[in-house]
């Protein structure tokens, strides 16, 4: 399919480039789809970077400027991989309505996922999460979603489709395709009730901030268990994030989020990433903008080290470990990658697990997840995947 039709080139011109000297920055190392240039052969490509500067169904009016002014950091940072290659494929083009600009996404994303290339995201409004999830659906995937946002973005039933409401849209959407939610990084009081019931109900994981800051590490199998990772930047501090119409004093810093990117590059199952609800009109001389951009340098610099570790692939290189848990009939199975050093459990389903669950079969986890099934006790990762696949 001809991705082309859905996308406008980069403009080099209109952007305020960072005045870094040195060889090898982005703007060289990359390939950029411009008014000069025929649209490029993403089969070519590992990564491909997506702009959707559309803010319609959003109240951050003004993120739309977001793609463009992230570029203008980004392709000033330097480029220190040679085994990725990646490729800026321009903006999606604004359709008539919000439901065309979605439309567009989905078809874009859906086409680089067929090509094995991982679609880095820069939008817009967070509702864009939604497009995303769709591309998934026309290649038939159950994928899990993780989310770094203080807030759940469920609304309510009867809200239309919108950055507040894009998940309840994910959950509700038939066909589903959604087999995990992750949030990271909810801050309690922004969170009522029912809302907190409701993502117990659906055994999906949910991370308050403070206890997320508390163990950084313990993030790492949060993200490498997801296909997609949203981007919320009121999840940052407002002190080091401020482009957007409502401050939070809290969230996590700068150095976390790279931190958290980072990982997600590293995920060989994370297919595609987000960033989202950037408004430069209140983005202090361009900070917000230049750390998304360190952000998905970040990304970048995981993905130059992803490893193919995931233990469906190659069973020969992982140590295997058997727990019997006390008064629990079943003996649980831990992977040991001799390549990483990361760790995954193996949950398994009295009933023949349908083909398309298989790859959910292998939770990632973390040391920690082992010690707690030493001390016989049952992981909570372990548990919530089982239920979903009784």
């Amino acid at each position: 399919m001809d991705i082309s039709t859905y996308l406008e080139p980069v403009r080099i011109e209109k952007l305020r480039l960072s005045d870094s000297t040195g060889r090898y920055r982005l703007a060289e190392a990359i390939t950029i789809y411009t008014e000069d240039s025929t649209f490029p052969d993403i089969e070519k490509y590992d990564v491909a970077i997506i702009g959707v500067g559309d803010d319609r169904a959003t109240l951050n009016k003004g993120c739309d400027n977001a793609p463009d002014s992230v570029r203008s950091w980004f392709y000033g940072l330097f480029a220190h991989w040679n085994n990725v290659n990646i490729v800026d494929v321009g903006n999606i083009k604004k359709g008539h309505r919000v439901d065309d600009t979605y439309f567009a996404l989905k078809e874009v994303v859906s086409e680089l996922l067929k090509n094995n290339v991982v679609s880095l995201i820069i939008g817009g409004g967070q509702d864009l999460t939604y497009a995303n999830y769709l591309a998934y659906e026309n290649i038939g995937r159950i994928i899990n979603i993780a989310a770094i946002d203080p807030v759940f973005d469920l609304g309510h039933d009867e809200h239309e489709l919108n950055s507040k409401s894009y998940l309840s849209h994910i959950i509700l959407h038939q066909p589903n395709f959604l087999f995990n939610y992750t949030n990271i990084g909810y801050q309690t009081y922004f969170v009522d009730q029912d809302s907190l019931v409701l993502m117990k109900n659906l055994y999906f994981d949910t991370n308050r901030l403070g206890n997320v800051k508390a163990d950084m590490e313990e993030v790492e199998p949060m993200v490498r268990d997801a296909d997609i990772l949203s981007i919320d930047i009121g999840s940052i501090k407002h002190s080091e994030a401020p482009a957007m119409d409502k401050a939070m004093p809290n969230g996590f810093t700068g150095e976390e989020m790279c931190r958290i990117c980072r990982y997600a590059g590293m995920s060989d199952k994370l297919t595609s990433i987000g960033f989202y609800e950037l408004n430069p009109s209140f983005d202090d001389n361009g900070a917000s903008a230049h750390l998304y951009a360190q952000m998905m340098w970040y990304f970048l610099d995981g993905f130059s080290n992803r490893r193919d570790d995931f233990p469906a692939n190659d069973s020969k290189n992982y140590v295997k470990f058997k727990v019997q848990i006390e008064n629990f009939e079943e003996e649980l199975t831990f992977l040991k990658s001799k390549k990483t050093d990361r760790w995954w459990m193996i949950v398994s389903s009295k009933d023949m697990v349908s083909q398309k669950y298989k790859r959910h079969q292998y939770v990632p986890c973390s040391y920690d997840d082992y010690q707690t099934a030493l001390n016989h006790e049952l992981p909570d990762r372990w548990w919530k995947v089982q239920q979903k696949l009784m």
